[in-house]
């Protein structure tokens, strides 16, 4: 995953034109996820929750009047929690999310800018790919990668900060959960593909 990440950094610092203009910085941020499964009995037991991310961030000007390109690589915790049959729980996962985004700006001369971007975001899971939940009646599952996709609005101030809103959509499934073999059938309404959406806010401060 390392070679990978870096490789893609690689290929970005060599593609650049010698009169880009580089900033790096930190970047943090909170996630508001809403998961949701194929099968749709199961969506009224889903509840929205809260989760972070932080790591560094590089922000690329090109040579083209408004244009740029960003570049992060987050840790990034995400939470959903599950209520059926009163009984609860809770369905975290921890990754590294690598997006990378387009942006297009305007300036509003030396005080801000306001740009709008979009990107795929790639994610490696780091934590645990599998957890017994309900009393082991259900499996659930997260791959070990997934593909995103963000889209969302920003403003930079004074040159260093910089505020963004964005949506982020999965390109595919983000896990699964199965029903144990002996499992009461009412869990079945439960089991399927499930794909965590996610609303996400974040400052970024660029040295």
């Amino acid at each position: 995953m390392k070679k990978v990440l870096l490789l893609m950094f690689a290929t970005m610092a060599l593609s650049l034109p010698s009169q880009a203009q580089v900033k790096f910085g930190l970047k943090g941020g909170l996630n508001l996820t809403s998961m949701s499964f194929n099968k749709s009995s199961a969506e009224d037991a889903i509840k929205n929750k809260a989760g972070f991310f932080v790591g560094p961030t590089v922000k690329i000007g090109l040579p083209v009047p408004g244009l740029s390109v960003d570049a992060s690589a987050l840790y990034d915790q995400r939470e959903s929690k599950m209520e059926y049959n009163g009984q609860e729980e809770t369905l975290k996962s921890q990754s590294l999310q690598v997006p990378i985004n387009i942006r297009y700006g305007v300036g509003l001369g030396s005080v801000a800018n306001l740009f709008a971007f979009a990107g795929p975001q790639f994610g490696f899971n780091l934590g645990d790919k599998s957890k017994e939940i309900f009393n082991s009646a259900l499996d659930w599952t997260l791959r070990s990668s997934n593909i995103s996709a963000n889209v969302g609005l920003g403003a930079t101030l004074l040159n260093h900060l910089q505020i963004t809103v964005n949506y982020n959509i999965p390109l595919g499934k983000t896990g699964e959960v199965d029903l144990d073999k002996g499992a009461a059938a009412t869990w079945d309404v439960l089991t399927g593909k499930s794909k965590a959406n996610a609303w996400q806010v974040s400052a970024a401060y660029f040295f």
